[in-house]
């Protein structure tokens, strides 16, 4: 009788095979900040709260009466009425204050969307059209830039005066619309931003010098554009010797030049001092939005229009 022995085998599929385990990953150091960021953070925290004092105070100026604006700590509330002040202001001498503030819109946002497309216009034709004169024009732009708006207002006036534009609506608004700044950007941004094959490739496919403008241009130099437009939207909102020398109608005012009216009248209606500050507190609004509602586009059109190679 023969015994058959059966031999049993451990096997090891699925298990891993024995060995030392790796060490924990050992935990970073925080660095201690260096004394040159200390300083960088300190002078921009110092500049931040120089520049926003001022705004800070017209807020709180602007919800104070009349009384209190004077007799009241300058930096904090007293008995807030901001709603009330507000309604004062632009219910006073027949809503004056909210024709004036249809007015500055007018001027600017009109005065700002014709100069960024004339500047496009221009700026791209100097960057990639060649024609004779091409450099003596830009040089006259450049010129443009360094000449003072101030200095140009009196002679525009006399100028606008034969044509019999003063006082109207066109003469603030035509002066508005030339930005030598906005040309001089958008051709800087256009040589480097739009590439002469996609210019090219459009024409080959048969697209018009129209088309390609407003087709593909516009569409890349997007983030020129967005600044060009707040440039212009803020010069001609805080335009006051312009229209000091255009108007002589107080309906027609902007809001800079109406503000100073009442600042001027304040002495013989004490209450005109603090309705100015609170005209003062809503005309810097429209800018305070420009800038949020806008600002998106120089981050999302930098990739904009990008040609694979």
């Amino acid at each position: 009788m023969s015994t058959t022995g059966t031999t049993t085998t451990t096997g090891t599929t699925g298990t891993p095979p024995a060995g030392p385990r790796p060490a924990p990953p050992t935990p970073r150091r925080r660095r201690a900040p260096r004394p040159g960021r200390i300083v960088l953070v300190a002078v921009l925290t110092a500049a931040a709260l120089y520049f926003l004092l001022p705004v800070y105070w017209l807020l709180v100026a602007a919800t104070k009466s009349n009384d209190s604006l004077y007799g009241s700590f300058g930096l904090w509330f007293d008995d807030p009425r901001l709603w009330d002040n507000l309604r004062q202001v632009f219910g006073y001498d027949g809503h004056v204050y909210l024709r004036w503030t249809l007015n500055s819109l007018l001027y600017a946002g009109v005065g700002a969307v014709v100069a960024t497309l004339l500047s496009a216009a221009a700026g791209f034709a100097l960057a990639k059209y060649r024609f004779a004169g091409r450099e003596a024009v830009f040089k006259f732009v450049l010129a443009g830039v360094l000449l003072p708006s101030t200095a140009l207002a009196l002679p525009l006036y006399l100028m606008f005066s034969k044509l019999e534009l003063t006082n109207t609506y066109w003469g603030v608004l035509i002066p508005s619309v030339v930005s030598p700044f906005g040309v001089y950007l958008c051709r800087i941004y256009a040589e480097a931003a739009v590439p002469d094959t996609l210019l090219e490739a459009a024409r080959v496919d048969g697209a018009g010098e129209g088309r390609i403008f407003f087709s593909l241009v516009l569409r890349i130099m997007t983030p020129a554009l967005v600044t060009v437009f707040l440039f212009q939207f803020v010069h001609i909102w805080n335009n006051y010797f312009l229209p000091l020398v255009m108007l002589s109608d107080d309906r027609k005012y902007p809001i800079t030049l109406g503000l100073v009216t009442w600042q001027q009248a304040a002495d013989r209606v004490p209450e005109l001092t603090q309705y100015t500050i609170g005209g003062a507190f809503v005309s810097v609004i429209p800018l305070a939005v420009a800038m949020l509602v806008l600002q998106r586009f120089w981050r999302t059109g930098l990739t904009e229009g990008s040609v694979k190679e």
